[in-house]
């Protein structure tokens, strides 16, 4: 299965089911080596030391990209909502685009909501449509060597 994602004007809706517990999403949405993993997608790179997370509301969450042209592109958020281990809200301020991160628990695994509103113009694209769809599938693809190699340790 892959993310389903929906550009309506200023706002991004992606939905991708996870086969992991919550509790393990939550921790890759949450831990820097885990975020570096998955948050370029296929389209950027991220470096793991360019990864900040002070999580707790007020908090930010930073971090880099590297596209394959060689381009860098800093990102900066600040955690407005925490609710572990179910959501977060990220803003930033210099676009003044919000993100909600849910979720859901879903049978063996995890239904993972992301709403972006108020993307920019420069945003509101079908790149950033397929971008955030790669986010979600190259989640789906750190976690699911992650719970294979615990399986294997633990066999």
């Amino acid at each position: 299965m892959k993310a389903d994602v929906t550009l309506d004007g200023d706002q991004l809706i992606a939905t991708r089911h996870i086969d992991a517990d919550p509790a393990l999403v939550w921790e890759a949405f949450t831990t820097p080596e885990h975020l570096a993993a998955f948050w370029g997608g296929d389209h950027a790179t991220v470096t793991s030391g360019s990864v900040t997370v002070d999580l707790r509301v007020g908090g930010t969450f930073q971090l880099e990209t590297r596209g394959a042209d060689g381009s860098r592109r800093p990102l900066r958020f600040r955690y407005e909502a925490v609710d572990a281990p179910s959501r977060l809200v990220l803003s930033e301020s210099h676009t003044g685009l919000i993100t909600e991160i849910r979720l859901e628990p879903s049978g063996k695994g995890t239904t993972v909501v992301v709403h972006q509103r108020k993307l920019p113009p420069e945003l509101q694209t079908e790149r950033a449509r397929t971008g955030l769809a790669g986010i979600l599938d190259r989640l789906d693809a750190v976690l699911e060597d992650l719970t294979t190699r615990d399986r294997s340790r633990t066999t």
